[in-house]
């Protein structure tokens, strides 16, 4: 299994929205190494829910139950989205200010490539991610 970290900002889309919502495509992403990541995922995956710009911080835990397929939000048909589902919530939202400040996180594509908004999370960078965030399994 792999891990990845996905941003929304919460004023468009939020954890209490993609709760509610259970399954939910993961759509609009329109940055071709972003994309290229989405294609990557593969069904069982996880990834960290970050609220980007409001918040900047991981609220909770979502789970790929569709792999890559075209974005129904794009008329050129350039792009593809995948199916997410809520897994858990973090108990202890892990803010980009604690991130930061934790050398071994330094590498996080989070705090190298800020602006990209789906990325990967290496297993030691999950497993101190999840620890902050009072997440037992993950």
């Amino acid at each position: 299994m792999a891990h990845w970290l996905v941003k929304s900002e919460p004023d468009a889309f939020s954890w209490d929205q993609q709760v509610a919502h259970g399954v939910e495509p993961w759509t609009g992403v329109r940055n071709a190494l972003a994309a290229n990541n989405l294609r990557a995922m593969r069904i069982g995956d996880r990834a960290f829910f970050y609220h980007s710009n409001i918040g900047k911080e991981i609220v909770g835990i979502v789970e790929v139950v569709r792999e890559a397929y075209p974005d129904p939000t794009d008329e050129t048909g350039r792009w593809v989205c995948v199916d997410m589902k809520a897994a858990e919530p973090v108990p202890k939202p892990v803010t980009l200010a604690a991130i930061k400040a934790a050398p071994e996180l330094a590498e996080l594509a989070l705090v190298r490539q800020s602006r990209l908004s789906v990325m990967p999370v290496s297993g030691p960078h999950w497993a101190i991610l999840c620890r902050m965030g009072g997440v037992e399994k993950g």
